[in-house]
């Protein structure tokens, strides 16, 4: 599906953004950066079929990490095909997909106004079961997202791994986005108060590499590609 003919961010019912609703954005190209920044997405499902271990309740919501990538619009992500939350997932069942990235601390000077400067985006939806060439593909992505230059290097995916994962791809058709940006709004009469306050801003960097004991001295230096990255 094209961008033309997806849904704004956070123009549906169930995504329209209620708490603070000043934070909302609603513009695709946002959505993508926070996808394409992200390295961890966290995917929701409600397991709704019962069974023994879940007698005293039935409609048991779990939520996992998965790595992922994004794809034009659509995320994907892969795991183990014995996972509950995979097999959930390729039988159909209703999914949340979030990815938060964290970009500081707000400081104010009363607990209850302090909080944090973040972007966070959720996609609801289904998920489609890719297989054969798609597959590989999006193996290929995801593997991209998080080691860029590691795919033309490593070996691929034999057919028995293949088989024992599961990819599945989830449209960007129905998602919601929410950023908190700036420093501390102290409630009156709290800014005479002899109390610091800002923002202390985080930020992600990758360490030295450390090579593996087993490296042959001959492989030991770390590759270009890898002394590329950055976050």
């Amino acid at each position: 599906m094209t961008t033309a003919l997806l849904p704004d961010p956070g123009s549906t019912t169930r995504t329209r953004v209620r708490r603070l609703p000043e934070k909302a954005v609603t513009d695709r190209q946002t959505l993508h950066g926070i996808l394409d920044a992200g390295l961890i997405a966290h995917v929701a499902v409600c397991d709704t079929r019962g069974g023994p271990e879940l007698s005293a309740q039935p409609a048991q919501p779990f939520a996992l990490p998965v790595a992922y990538a994004r794809a034009d619009e659509t995320v994907l992500f892969h795991g183990s095909t014995a996972s509950r939350l995979f097999r959930l997932c390729a039988a159909g069942a209703p999914v949340c997909l979030t990815v938060t990235l964290l970009d500081g601390l707000v400081l104010a000077r009363s607990a209850f106004e302090s909080s944090m400067n973040y972007r966070g985006a959720m996609v609801l939806g289904h998920c489609a079961v890719l297989h054969g060439r798609a597959k590989h593909e999006a193996l290929e992505r995801i593997s991209e997202h998080l080691m860029p230059g590691r795919w033309k290097e490593i070996r691929h995916p034999s057919e028995q791994e293949l088989r024992a994962t599961t990819v599945l791809e989830l449209p960007l058709e129905e998602c919601s986005i929410k950023v908190s940006a700036g420093g501390p709004g102290d409630a009156d009469g709290d800014a005479d108060l002899p109390i610091w306050a800002g923002t202390v801003p985080l930020a992600e960097t990758w360490c030295d590499p450390i090579p593996a004991d087993d490296l042959s001295p001959e492989l030991a230096s770390v590759p270009d590609y890898i002394r590329r990255w950055r976050r």
